[in-house]
């Protein structure tokens, strides 16, 4: 029995990468500094893994930015726009990725980032790959090779990590018409080949190939690609052993699939699909055959401790059926998705002893796969029978704890209605009651949040260690606030928003004043490139005791007489991206929060507040990836949002945001949810998103993105212009809304307000354009 780990989280425990990534792009730090900086975290990395008990060490897990656009450096897989990068500018593999995730404006380039997207049903982003007809790959980038070696140079039993062919041509986009990008395998299979080719003359061993579309419903010439695949790699290498890994899901129709694949080792999530042991081991001939199984038992994207007597019955069940030599033991997926280190949490104030001791992070999930492998191989042991007791007595503190369980919010959820998820009136009847408001045709907005300079975060951080009085800070975000009121005034905006000064995280924000969570000082988890998060954690019953953001918002609304969004994040959105309890029902912890967020938005309409924004970016994200799931998800989901928006009258205006997703499987979702305007995310895939929303004819107001916020790149009044004529083939006229993709909260004032500024001069040039006179 051997143990292995699929990932580990990249950022580095205190978030070192993300630091110097951003010093680097600032002009701060050299190239050399940058690297050396990323070798400490991989060196680091490496020695805690193996210090932690793993046999088997994954290199290549690491990455400046993402590992899907790490794969298109190493494939060749680079647009056209950024070849001038290569040939003329000579520029380092480095730079030319941070250009193909971040934009390029500079030296007389204006080039626009690729197209970023959720990571399957997780708050991961990655870069999306472009692919065109006929498209060529050749081995550009040296990475895994280099990583590699500088593993076993260093003396570690190392397994280097791919992302697989086939799930690498799923992850991307046909950028023209009249392809399939399955059918690109033959030109992709044979960089494959090189790397493997190469990898194998260094001495490696295992290989770790990681398909997690095998999670998704393939049809059957994609799963014929791979078969062909892994039927070409085995035969071409047979002294490497594949570690073919999924996760997030069943094989489910691709299980006759996977056993019939010529892999040395079947990696399987059991977190999220315990049942397809069974389905397995069942599985006439497979006993008797050599596939050795991973089993994936701790779960790599929560953060609670692993329950080892549920693990355990797993883990015996396959020894029992195939013995201990064939077994393998690891965490469910990459530890990417969880934070780095829960002994750094020392601040009981923040994160109570009652609440941590039921936790585990990403070192303390590999000591757990080492202590599951110490139980199952020497049950006898006084060691081994010390660590169970120890487990099943924290499982049992758990399950009793009465800090989790408030019969009244049990209670009110019980109570809920159908009539709770229903407005008043049909959109048609709320859209004519709305129009005094006074809003002009194209109206524009922001999504949110202003620029968070590190002035703002120090007077954050300076409050909450209590060097700067309630009195002092309160002044100080007021100032803030009214600046920005101002500000917006004055360019012109017709919607504005307070900016957000008060706010740590769009979720944390929340979390910190309800009921049931509780929080990390270093709980960081990436989400996309230097972006780190910090979910919550939802560990009880949830509830709000007061009003959360009422005073801001009313405070906005006193300094002028243009309408000022109330902005909170909706129920799905808070629960995707925290660490949920799980001990019971997400649906059941879906609407506690919806109960509460409905609370909030009628006190906010009280308030005097006419426009009231629910941010749902991540309704899309938690859609299981079996069709069979969806449909359930969906229905329960949308509810969720419903019962928040649905307490007030029809001339307060509900919005809605939803970014970095596909929305085509889900449209008729996200008209249920019956928002009046859903702002969502468009440039970077130049309005293709509205697709969705013209062919299903999406019956309410719609403000597709023309401004990339995740890029420095600053887009001029022209090209935004030209989104917008774009949207005008989607979208009436009269229901078309103007704004960012996101919430400015990471961009700098200065390009905000170029970025703005432009895209206000862009909808009135339309206005003018269609002979439509602006209200005085």
């Amino acid at each position: 029995m051997q143990t292995h780990n699929l990932g580990y989280p990249r950022i580095g425990s205190n978030r070192e990468l993300k630091k110097a990534s951003e010093q680097y792009w600032a002009g701060s730090m050299t190239a050399a500094q940058l690297e050396q900086t990323a070798k400490k975290i991989r060196d680091t990395n490496w020695q805690l893994q193996k210090d932690a008990g793993m046999d088997l060490i994954p290199v290549n897990d690491f990455s400046f930015y993402d590992q899907v656009l790490d794969t298109c450096l190493m494939t060749g897989a680079i647009p056209d726009r950024y070849h001038p990068l290569i040939e003329k500018e000579q520029s380092a593999p480095l730079d030319l990725l941070f250009a193909m995730a971040r934009g390029y404006q500079q030296n007389g380039y204006d080039l626009t980032a690729m197209e970023m997207t959720k990571w399957f049903d997780t708050n991961y982003h990655y870069i999306v790959p472009e692919f065109k007809k006929d498209q060529r790959f050749s081995f550009f980038n040296n990475k895994v090779i280099d990583q590699f070696n500088e593993a076993k140079k260093a003396g570690f039993n190392s397994k280097p990590v791919l992302l697989g062919p086939v799930s690498f041509l799923l992850s991307g986009k046909e950028k023209e018409d009249g392809f399939d990008r399955v059918d690109l395998l033959q030109n992709l299979l044979p960089v494959y080949m090189e790397v493997l080719e190469k990898l194998d003359a260094q001495g490696a061993y295992y290989i770790q190939i990681d398909e997690p579309c095998l999670a998704l419903q393939l049809n059957e010439k994609t799963q014929q690609a791979i078969k062909t695949t892994y039927t070409i790699l085995s035969t071409r290498f047979p002294n490497l052993r594949i570690v073919l890994a999924s996760y997030f899901d069943c094989f489910g129709p691709n299980l006759k699939t996977a056993l019939s694949l010529p892999v040395h080792t079947l990696h399987l999530d059991l977190v999220r699909c315990p049942l397809q042991l069974n389905d397995i081991l069942d599985t006439p001939g497979f006993v008797n055959c050599r596939t050795h199984l991973s089993l994936g038992v701790v779960d790599g994207r929560n953060i609670w401790k692993n329950d080892f007597e549920q693990s355990l019955l797993l883990i015996q069940k396959a020894m029992d059926a195939i013995g201990s030599n064939r077994i393998w033991i690891a965490p469910s997926c990459s530890l990417l998705h969880v934070p780095c280190d829960l002994d750094l949490e020392t601040d009981e104030k923040t994160l109570p002893e009652a609440i941590k001791q039921w936790m585990a992070f990403a070192k303390q999930k590999l000591r757990e796969v080492a202590s599951l492998k110490q139980i199952a191989t020497d049950p006898g042991a006084a060691h081994s029978k010390k660590l169970l007791e120890e487990n099943s007595r924290c499982m049992e503190a758990r399950k009793t704890a009465s800090m989790i369980h408030k019969q009244q919010v049990k209670d009110r959820v019980a109570a809920i209605t159908a009539a709770d998820a229903e407005r008043i009136s049909s959109f048609p009847v709320r859209k004519e009651k709305q129009q005094e408001l006074g809003l002009p045709l194209f109206p524009t907005t922001t999504i949110g949040s202003f620029p968070q300079t590190k002035e703002v975060r120090n007077w954050r951080a300076q409050w909450k260690k209590q060097q700067l009085s309630d009195a002092d800070y309160l002044q100080r975000v007021q100032e803030a606030t009214r600046k920005a009121i101002q500000w917006q005034e004055e360019i012109a905006l017709d919607v504005l928003v307070h900016g957000e000064f008060e706010r740590n995280d769009m979720v944390e924000y929340f979390g910190e004043q309800l009921a049931g969570f509780a929080f990390t000082k270093n709980g960081w988890v990436q989400s996309y490139g230097s972006r780190c998060v910090k979910p919550p954690v939802i560990y009880g019953d949830v509830y709000r005791p007061k009003p959360m953001t009422v005073e801001w918002s009313a405070y906005a609304q006193s300094l002028t007489s243009k309408p000022v969004k109330g902005m909170l994040t909706g129920p799905v959105t808070i629960l995707q991206w925290s660490f949920v309890r799980n001990d019971q029902p997400r649906n059941i912890t879906g609407n506690q929060i919806a109960l509460a967020i409905r609370d909030e938005v009628t006190d906010l309409e009280k308030a005097g507040i006419k426009i009231i924004q629910i941010d749902e970016p991540a309704i899309r994200e938690g859609l299981p990836l079996r069709k069979e799931q969806q449909q359930a998800y969906l229905n329960w989901a949308v509810t969720a949002f419903r019962i928040a928006a649905s307490g007030v009258q029809d001339q307060t205006q509900i919005h809605t945001h939803m970014c970095y997703s596909e929305f085509n499987d889900i449209i008729r979702s996200i008209a249920a949810m019956d928002a009046d305007v859903i702002t969502i995310e468009t440039s970077r895939s130049q309005m293709e998103l509205l697709d969705a929303f013209a062919l299903f004819e999406y019956p309410n107001d719609i403000g597709p993105g023309v401004y990339d916020i995740h890029s420095p790149r600053v887009p001029t009044k022209e090209e935004m212009a030209a989104l917008l004529e774009k949207a005008l083939n989607y979208i009436p006229a009269e229901r078309l809304w103007v704004n960012p993709d996101c919430g400015l909260k990471t961009r700098a004032w200065e390009e905000t307000t170029q970025a703005l500024t432009a895209m206000i001069q862009a909808a009135k040039a339309l206005r003018k354009k269609i002979n439509t006179p602006v209200p005085e």
